[in-house]
Formats: structure tokens, C-alpha cells, sequence
């Protein structure tokens, strides 16, 4: 029988009902809070969700697979390989002895070092990359759980330090992915590069990926205009002259002036895209077929005369007296010979090279008329080729600070004026172009499985096909009568050197070997031109002429592109034309 008599347990039971009903009360409260809270405002309720997610899950960056560049024919100049990178989760390691021994075996690291980083008390450790692909494998074939395997997002350049200013390099940005960094590979990164995909992962160890039927979607390929074989031989070509003629650098362009392509642009030095961090020089990855800033010396004075022809100062019977020099604004204008050649029509004034009669030719026009046409050649201006790094160079014209009557008669014959190797090369497929100058670009198609889109140039007009007719009639002359070292056996060759002195704050290099620039551009068959040439030889040692170094280099190239584009010679072109067959000069 209860005692009722105890105190303590009279508290209890006058108590315990009170208890009881606090405690059903606080039920029925927490039951309502929990109702409450499943009729949340969605953006509340999004808002806890999203706290929740962040504390158990991560976002992944998937990189998308980059497209590949070919050049014109499909060969690859860009790809992608596959690897690894290799890690350790050293709080998940049960055997650390064995794995070091197994890991130091695959990657042929020392098994005591590899046996230090997976003991250490950290979360992840790295253990080697990149690996290669059939490494990787190896590994993966451990199914060990502690070893974490990273594939790798990596670009290869098969053909190693060829066409690599063009072709550019990637870096990796910090979400994983790899974007363009120089070239073609910079130009059209975005076509390149595809769209990456964020993966949402969980956190939790031995917990499923979120999104496992996520995809990237892989990039474009782009084919160039480039052609791997002549880029091969330009190359060598290059290298060739520049050892023969004890030259510090140089390039060569290869354009059809048909539609503006760019069948090769060697230069000398270059660089391999595989090892650019290894470059220690910076400037080296420039481009400098575009980006390089000289003044081009007497390759000019075919601008300055299809110029005046074509404005109507002069035509191809004017004449002057030529004394050996001329003074405009307070300066003396000498010829490169200092001498006098007295009565000289337009072509002699080309053979011969004259900057007194290109002077001569510039006042016929007047700054005006002078700069209007240079400025159609493109002066002063980018081509807009597409690759990046082009610089736009210097032409000052009347009204610009600086720009005075002197500088204007030295414009005329290639000085106190500067551009780059592009922009002559344009300039020049203008005249061998009937007039009709395209913008220059690599680019032949981007090709996104079944769709092809095709590079569209649009030509410009800078002078009449009855000016560039004349004027390659006159360049011709100048090989056959003046730069006869250009001469290719079996093809009119149109073309005019180029000597320029090396400016400094001083003012110029003495002119003297290893001081000048030498340069040739010309384009064949004269009638028909399918390539132009550019050609630039910075400070030859053996002779600081034009004409004894890129005109020889130019007849040397010239004879290899003859073979490889499979151009006629001049004889056996009469003959098909004679049975019928037909010039394709457009």
C-alpha cells in the first residue's frame, strides 16, 4: 500500500500532472513550428536549401574537349592528348608501405619520397603531374581507393616548333580549362575551346555524382590556309639565308594575292608551342611578321610610283632630271650611289632605285594625294590579318604633331615611315592583283561536325588594274635589267629590293653591313601570280644590300614553291594557252 504520508512524494504527485501537461503543450507548439516551417516562402525555403547544399556539395568544372587545327591538306598542327594527374588521400592510406612500392614503381619515383607525402597529416597530397595516359591507366588499375586521378586537359603540337608563331600555345586558367594564349589559338579560342560544364559532386565520401548524365560540348576544328609542306620549306629556307648571309633574324611570307591566303610565315628565331615555359626570352613569342615595326627602305618606291600613275601626276613616259640629290624642308635627299643619273623616265627610276626620283615623284602628288594612297595600301593601319599581335606601325601625315616636308620626301623612298612585314605584303598582292587588295588571314574553314563555314575575304579596290599592269610590267624590268640575283629560270618574276638604314635616338646606323635591313618582295608568274614573297633579312653581315642577300634568297624559295605548288614555267603556260587553256590570274 502507497504511503501518503511521505512529504517528498506529495510534492511529486501534486506536481507531475503539471509536468505532463508542460510537456504535451511544448509537443503540440514544436508539432506546429514543424508545420510552420514546411510552409515556408519558396524563397526562404530555396534560400535554406541551397545553405544545405553548400555544406555537402562542390562544383566541378568539366572542361570541354578543344577542337583540333589542320592545315589546308588535314594534317594536325594542334590536338589533344590525355593525362593524369596523381594524388593521395593520406588519411584514407591502410597500407602506406605498399602503396609507396606501387607507386614508385608505375611513375618511377623513389619509393621513400613518395612513402613521406602520403604519410603526412594533410588531406590530399600530389604525387606526380602530368602523367601520361598509359601510365594513368596503370594506376587506375590499382583500384585503390585512397589514390585520387585526375585526367588532365593537355595540348599537343605534333609538328614541334613548326609554324608555332601561328599556330600560338594554351595556358590553364584556374577552373581547369585551357584557353588561347598566342596564335590561332588565341584568335579563335571560343570556337576552340567548346563550352565547359559545371558538375555538381558530392561531398561526402563513397556519395554518387549529382549530375551523371551531364556532357561538354567539344570544340570546333579549324582548318588553316597554311600548308605544312611549304611551311616546312620556308623555314628551312629562311635558315639557310640567314646562316649565308651572317643575319641576326628574319622572315618570309608566302600569300596568294587572289584572295589574301597565308600559305606560310616562317620566322627565324621561333619557338616550340610544347615547351613554352621553358622560353626564357618573352619576345621570342611574338609573332613578328606582324607585330615587328621597321622602316622598309626602298621596297617603298613601288607604292610611291603605282601611286602617282594612278592619280594621274605622273604616267609611265615621265621623265626627270635627276642631279644625285634634291633638298626638301631644309633636308638634302641623296641617292644610294650618290650619284647622278641625269635624264631618267619611271621604270629607271625603279631599276636603278633612285630616292631622288621617288622624291621627285612624292612633290609631283603632294602630301595630299601621297598619303591618300598610301593609306589604300594600308599604312598606317592594320590589315586586320586574324592572329594577335599586329601592330598598325607609323605614317604621319599633315596636321599630326611631328609630321614635317622632310619626312614626307623620305616616306617617299621607305624612311621616317614604318610598318610591318604584313602590310608590305598586302600592299604588294594589291598590285599583283590587279589593284584588288584582300585582307590576309589564316583561317580556311571552322568545322563543326557536318557544318563547314568557309573564310568569306572581300577585296578593296587601291588602284586601277591598268595602274598594277603598268607597274608590273616596271617590276619586271627591275629584275630582268637591275636585281638580276631574283631571277627564278623559266618564270617572269616581278619584284624590287629593299636597304633601309636602322634608326636609333641618335639617329642611323652608319648603313654598313650588319647595320641595314634587306628585304625583297615580288610575286610570279608575272602575268599570273599565284604567290607573293615577302623576304627580310635583319642586319646581314656579308652585305647590307637587298639586292645581294633576299634577292638570291628570294630566287632560291621562289624555285621551291615552283615545285611544290606545281606553277608552270613560262614555255610550257604559251603552250597550254595556245591549245586552248586558260591563265587563272583570278
Amino acid at each position: 500500500m502507497q504511503d501518503t504520508t511521505n512529504p517528498q512524494l506529495q510534492v511529486i504527485n501534486r506536481r507531475l500532472p503539471l509536468v505532463t501537461g508542460g510537456l504535451v503543450i511544448f509537443s503540440i507548439f514544436l508539432l506546429l513550428a514543424i508545420g510552420r516551417l514546411q510552409q515556408l516562402p519558396p524563397t526562404v525555403r530555396q534560400e535554406l536549401e541551397i545553405r544545405s547544399q553548400n555544406n555537402t556539395r562542390s562544383i566541378k568544372r568539366l572542361p570541354a574537349e578543344r577542337g583540333v587545327v589542320y592545315d589546308q591538306s588535314g594534317i594536325p598542327l594542334a590536338f589533344n592528348i590525355l593525362q593524369y594527374e596523381i594524388g593521395v588521400s593520406p588519411n584514407l592510406v591502410t597500407e602506406p608501405e605498399k602503396i609507396a612500392q606501387e607507386l614508385g614503381v608505375i611513375l618511377n619515383i623513389d619509393e621513400s619520397k613518395v612513402y613521406d607525402l602520403i604519410t603526412q597529416d594533410v588531406p590530399w597530397t600530389l604525387i606526380a603531374r602530368p602523367v601520361s595516359a598509359e601510365l594513368g591507366q596503370k594506376i587506375i588499375d590499382l583500384n585503390e581507393i585512397s589514390i585520387v586521378i585526375n585526367p588532365l586537359s593537355r595540348r599537343a603540337y605534333p609538328q614541334g616548333e613548326l609554324a608555332g608563331p601561328i599556330i600560338g600555345f594554351t595556358i590553364e586558367s584556374n577552373d581547369n580549362t585551357r584557353r588561347g594564349a598566342g596564335g590561332v589559338e588565341s584568335t579563335y579560342n571560343a570556337e576552340l575551346a567548346g563550352r565547359a560544364t559545371d558538375q555538381t559532386v558530392s561531398t561526402i565520401p563513397l556519395d554518387i555524382p549529382v549530375d551523371l548524365e551531364t556532357q561538354t560540348q567539344r570544340g570546333r576544328d579549324v582548318v588553316l590556309t597554311i600548308d605544312r609542306d611549304i611551311q616546312y620549306w620556308m623555314e628551312y629556307e629562311l635558315a639557310q639565308g640567314i646562316e649565308r648571309y651572317q643575319a641576326q633574324s628574319g622572315v618570309i611570307i608566302v600569300m596568294d594575292p587572289r584572295d589574301g591566303s597565308i600559305l606560310a610565315m616562317a620566322q627565324n628565331p621561333s619557338f616550340d608551342p610544347n615547351n613554352v615555359a621553358q622560353v626564357e626570352n618573352q619576345s621570342l613569342l611574338r609573332n613578328m611578321a606582324i607585330s615587328d615595326v621597321y622602316e622598309p627602305g626602298s621596297v617603298m618606291k613601288i607604292l610611291t610610283v603605282a601611286s602617282a600613275i594612278d592619280s594621274g601626276a605622273i604616267s609611265e613616259d615621265w621623265t626627270y632630271n635627276d642631279e644625285g640629290s634634291i633638298t626638301v624642308g631644309g633636308v638634302n635627299h641623296v641617292n644610294w650611289d650618290r650619284q647622278a643619273h641625269g635624264l631618267v623616265d619611271t621604270s629607271g627610276l625603279l631599276i636603278n632605285s633612285l630616292n631622288v626620283g621617288a622624291v621627285t615623284v612624292a612633290l609631283e602628288m603632294g602630301p595630299e594625294s601621297f598619303y591618300t594612297y598610301l593609306s589604300r595600301f594600308g599604312m598606317g593601319k592594320l590589315t586586320n590579318i586574324d592572329l594577335p599581335g599586329e601592330e598598325v606601325g607609323i605614317m604621319r601625315v599633315p596636321g599630326d604633331q611631328g609630321w614635317n616636308e622632310a619626312d614626307f620626301a623620305s616616306n617617299s623612298y621607305g624612311q621616317a615611315i614604318s610598318v610591318t612585314p604584313i602590310q608590305m605584303a598586302t600592299a604588294f598582292a594589291a598590285v599583283a592583283n590587279d589593284g584588288l587588295m584582300y585582307q590576309p588571314h589564316v583561317m580556311h574553314q571552322i568545322v563543326d561536325g557536318e557544318e563547314v563555314r568557309n573564310a568569306q575575304p572581300v577585296p578593296s579596290r587601291v588602284i586601277s588594274s591598268e595602274t598594277a599592269n603598268i607597274v608590273t610590267n616596271m617590276m619586271v624590268r627591275v629584275i630582268n635589267e637591275g636585281s638580276t640575283l631574283a631571277q627564278v629560270p623559266g618564270y617572269t618574276v616581278a619584284g624590287k629590293t629593299g636597304t633601309a638604314q636602322i634608326s636609333t635616338p641618335l639617329g642611323y646606323e652608319d648603313g654598313g653591313p650588319g647595320t641595314t635591313i634587306a628585304s625583297f618582295i615580288g610575286f610570279f608568274p608575272a602575268d599570273a601570280p599565284r604567290v607573293v614573297v615577302y623576304i627580310r633579312l635583319d642586319r646581314p653581315k656579308t652585305n647590307q644590300y637587298g639586292s645581294q642577300t633576299a634577292a638570291p634568297l628570294f630566287r632560291d624559295v621562289a624555285q621551291r614553291l615552283a615545285i611544290l605548288l606545281g606553277i608552270p614555267d613560262d614555255n610550257t603556260r604559251k603552250v597550254l594557252q595556245s591549245q586552248g587553256g586558260v591563265i587563272n590570274k583570278q
